[in-house]
């Protein structure tokens, strides 16, 4: 399991997330985490529906990729079981991560098997993206890397600051984001470094 996290709302994680998982070839699920903002499944436009922990629905463009909305009313202990039985599940899956540091944010730190942190070119959230580094690594979780959205470029000193090699970055793109050919693009090279960790 591979967790998508950041220290900011709007830093990227959502689009990231979907981002990886469509540019990942075979089957992959794609789990929102963030039970208080969700918005994977408006993102790929599945409905999210009233149980507390919604039933898996299908992309409606991209058949490989499966969608797990965010459970609704779940306490932490139960929201902690229902990702790790995902995550031991055969079938890779990629978590949309919630923003900040607290304990919402690191139950799906601490079960995946590693953190790719997203942030952009700017000061408050390069430094919310640190911490997040140093959240994942302070429950045991790897940091396999850096993705900078909406920028062309990726200076080396982000790695520096993170913690962790930069695999990419993501320029903005034309609406509606993921058709966009460029962004698809970055995606696939951020996929070809993850795939050797063996997490998606």
């Amino acid at each position: 399991m591979l967790a998508i996290a950041g220290g900011k709302g709007g830093s990227g994680k959502t689009t990231t997330t979907v981002g990886i998982a469509q540019a990942t070839e075979g089957t992959i699920v794609a789990v929102d985490a963030d039970r208080d903002m969700p918005n994977l499944h408006s993102m790929v436009g599945v409905e999210r529906d009233e149980r507390t922990f919604p039933r898996v629905k299908s992309h409606p463009t991209e058949p490989s990729i499966s969608i797990l909305p965010a459970p609704r009313g779940a306490d932490d202990e139960a929201f902690e079981r229902w990702l790790r039985t995902i995550a031991e599940d055969e079938v890779p899956a990629v978590v949309d991560c919630p923003a900040g540091a607290g304990p919402d944010a690191a139950v799906p730190l601490r079960v995946a098997d590693g953190v790719l942190v997203v942030t952009q070119l700017c000061a408050p959230t390069l430094r919310d993206a640190a911490k997040t580094a140093a959240m994942a690594r302070a429950v045991g979780t790897p940091v396999i890397g850096v993705v900078v959205s909406r920028s062309r470029i990726a200076p080396d000193a982000i790695g520096d600051l993170i913690g962790a090699p930069v695999l990419g970055s993501v320029p903005e793109g034309q609406s509606p984001v993921l058709s966009d050919a460029s962004v698809r693009g970055a995606y696939k090279e951020v996929v070809a470094e993850i795939r050797p960790e063996g997490l998606i």
